[in-house]
């Protein structure tokens, strides 16, 4: 059964909302500013929008719940950043191909597994051709025997297959910085867009 985000919001049934960006986010700023257009798929509340609108140009937050971008607009910008409530699945045009950055945190582990691969399609169609996916993935999502996600793990073999027709891997590591019960859980990724060749 699909999750109700809409609801979950409503009834603030948010454990995945920690009340701040990212802690990896914060760190790989500081050592690579990300400039240009940014998108967020699932930005809930937007802390990580935020943060990234110290250094970006533009930052877009997309999220399907309308209660999650209304809380969104209420906190004071930082700079270039806007929120759209929409579906990743069905990004409108002026979405497309537009950004300079993608930034993944707790929006692939959220969706049913099933669509990891219109994921990975939906991810690339946004970014330019020389763009960069920045991505933090759960491989293990902590949750208690027979408890199923949402959120739903992954594997580095997953990842390599779902996006390497779409992607360049440039760089992997663990998060040296984390939220408090996530240590050794997470894997951060940074690809480069692929640029298909037409003969």
């Amino acid at each position: 059964m699909a999750t109700n985000w809409e609801e979950r919001y409503q009834c603030k049934d948010t454990p995945w909302d920690k009340g701040g960006p990212h802690p990896e986010l914060l760190s790989f700023l500081k050592s690579t500013p990300m400039h240009g257009t940014v998108f967020v798929p699932g930005a809930g509340p937007g802390y990580d929008v935020r943060a990234i609108a110290a250094t970006a140009d533009e930052v877009v937050g997309l999220d399907v719940s309308a209660t999650a971008v209304t809380m969104a607009k209420k906190i004071p910008t930082v700079g270039g950043e806007r929120y759209v409530q929409g579906d990743l699945f069905a990004l409108p045009k002026k979405l497309q191909a537009a950004f300079d950055w993608v930034w993944e945190h707790t929006c692939f582990c959220a969706i049913d597994p099933e669509r990891r691969a219109d994921y990975a399609a939906a991810i690339a169609s946004a970014l330019k051709p020389d763009g960069f996916f920045l991505a933090c993935f759960y491989l293990d999502p902590g949750l208690d025997p027979g408890e199923t996600g949402p959120p739903f793990g992954t594997s580095r073999e997953e990842l390599d297959t779902l996006f390497s027709p779409h992607f360049q891997l440039v760089k992997e590591w663990v998060p040296q910085a984390t939220y408090p019960g996530r240590e050794g859980r997470e894997l951060m990724r940074l690809m480069s867009r692929r640029v298909i060749s037409v003969q």
